[in-house]
């Protein structure tokens, strides 16, 4: 969840002493923390999606998405047309390769999809509608 300044809200903070070492003979000691940030859940899609999007600034990354999930239906009527059920096994290739290209190349981000695998399926579908009804821009 994003706070009015953009930031994500922390649901806990833990510090730890990850290592400490000291030099009796001129009695330096010398510590090192480290900070284990757990990240609040989403309680919804809703308060999922503005994360989202804000995952998909880049206008290349979001035709990437696009593309991909124009290829995902593409395939899916083709399968059902022809009855050729084995295409069905590019359908992930296709979805998340063009997608995944886009977060590693254009976006230089990692992709929701390993943190959040389910919200991240269903943003990519409201993301592509979004796209179709003109309430998010590929040109902008």
């Amino acid at each position: 969840m994003l706070n009015k300044w953009g930031e994500l809200k922390i649901k806990q903070v833990y510090y730890a002493r990850l290592l400490t070492f000291s030099y009796p003979a001129c009695s330096i000691k010398y510590t090192i923390n480290y900070t284990v940030i757990h990240m609040k859940g989403y309680a919804s899609f809703a308060e999922f999606y503005p994360y989202y999007l804000q995952e998909h600034k880049n206008r290349t990354c979001r035709l990437m998405h696009f593309i991909g999930s124009t290829g995902v239906l593409l395939v899916l009527v083709f399968a059902i047309i022809t009855q050729q059920w084995l295409s069905l096994l590019a359908l992930p290739v296709i979805g998340y390769g063009f997608a995944w290209i886009g977060h590693f190349v254009f976006e230089k981000n990692r992709p929701a999809t390993f943190k959040h695998p389910w919200y991240s399926l269903l943003g990519d579908w409201v993301m592509y509608k979004d796209i179709w009804t003109g309430k998010l821009s590929l040109f902008k």
